[in-house]
């Protein structure tokens, strides 16, 4: 019998009291690096409108893995905060989730004032400069940062760790052919470009056991050519199955790099963004805006057709991302073997949505698409509309 998206499900240790995640969204709300009561609400709000679990996003492994300053690296100093951010979140009735990852070639330099690290000598956007060359010993050092941040987390009252395999971060970008031009054991062939992910995954699970489901974001598609296709992502799954290092896998698309807008379709905010800038930078993205923050149609569940074939390809526990807004994309979601749902933009738009869909199944979302909480991320995210903040894109002003 297929189930339904708020029955209870489980999710490697954890019991979850239904099937809705909210996912990583990064907050904007932790400009010292450390949880703020801004914070702490944002997830409580969350956690109180139905969802089973939220995860905080983003947790750095360490200082110069994160996009910039402004984010919690996991360090002793931060436990005090995220075990009130935990407290919270479970006072609610949820469960907390931390994603754990190193931003690589995104994390901005010059914010961090410390070098981008990618595989290969690539560019680093954020810097206008070059990363650097990521070397075996700063991998056996990595996995040992890995292993202290799932520590600290599950020390801090987490219940799950989501592992970012995604968006061309550190490791994402090791899988991808266009920016991985190693010729030793981490580059070449598709086996050698996914160890990296598969050590990561094996050194958090071996760090903390049963203590935490823990479950991987994967790229399906970097969203352009040369990069991570979706046959080779597909293998890295199975891959990743076979470790069994992995609760879960929660399939998406897109690179921070060179294609984001492919994660999140709908419109593309150029403008805000830009604004959301200083100096070169701004003018930056105004120059290459249309390049870089490209526009694809939204439709409900429009990540679909690439989770479908990692459904495919796994037997491993999926969790679908990408246009969950309603209940009829929570039930083709089930009726395609999907285990659970991920929901982002629309909970920033409505945070008591799984409640109210729960309650009256035609339910419509308020989330329009437009993607202006996008920029907002470099001053506490939000959904703008919802704030009664006047915009710049076609000045939407929400209804008193």
């Amino acid at each position: 019998m297929q189930p339904t998206p708020f029955e209870p499900a489980s999710l490697g240790p954890l019991r979850l009291k239904n099937r809705l995640i909210k996912c990583a969204t990064f907050e904007g709300a932790t400009p010292e690096a450390l949880v703020t009561p801004e914070l702490i609400e944002f997830h409580r709000e969350v956690a109180a409108g139905g969802v089973a679990m939220t995860t905080v996003a983003y947790c750095a492994v360490s200082p110069e893995g994160r996009t910039d300053r402004h984010q919690i690296w996991m360090r002793p100093e931060a436990i005090p905060g995220l075990q009130k951010l935990t407290d919270a979140i479970h006072a609610e009735g949820a469960l907390a989730a931390a994603q754990l990852g190193h931003a690589g070639p995104v994390a901005n330099p010059i914010s961090n004032q410390a070098k981008a690290l990618a595989p290969s000598r690539i560019p680093a956007p954020m810097g206008m400069t070059l990363c650097r060359k990521v070397t075996t010993d700063d991998i056996a050092s990595m996995l040992v940062k890995f292993r202290r941040a799932a520590r600290i987390a599950v020390d801090s009252g987490f219940d799950g760790l989501e592992i970012h395999f995604g968006h061309n971060y550190l490791a994402s970008s090791f899988l991808s052919p266009l920016l991985n031009r190693r010729h030793d054991e981490y580059g070449g062939s598709l086996v050698n470009r996914a160890r990296f992910c598969r050590e990561i995954a094996e050194a958090v699970r071996d760090e903390v056991g049963d203590e935490a489901a823990v479950w991987a974001k994967l790229s399906m598609y970097d969203g352009f050519p040369g990069s991570l296709q979706v046959d080779e992502a597909c293998q890295v799954g199975r891959l990743l199955e076979s470790d069994g290092h992995l609760d879960a896998l929660e399939p998406t698309a897109g690179s921070s790099l060179l294609n984001p807008m492919y994660l999140f379709h709908g419109d593309a905010p150029r403008k805000e963004f830009a604004a959301s800038f200083k100096g070169v930078m701004r003018w930056g993205l105004k120059a290459v805006g249309p390049f870089f923050l490209k526009e694809y149609d939204y439709h409900p569940g429009y990540l679909l057709p690439l989770s479908r074939q990692l459904r495919e390809a796994v037997s491993m526990p999926l969790i679908l991302l990408g246009g969950i807004t309603d209940r009829a994309s929570m039930d083709t979601a089930m009726a395609e073997g999907f285990e659970f749902v991920a929901m982002g933009r629309a909970l920033l738009r409505e945070p008591d949505l799984p409640l109210r869909i729960e309650a009256d199944p035609s339910t419509v979302s308020q989330c329009i698409h437009c993607n202006l909480c996008m920029p907002t991320i470099y001053s506490h995210t939000r959904c703008p509309i919802r704030t009664g903040e006047r915009v710049a894109h076609g000045d939407v002003v929400a209804p008193a």
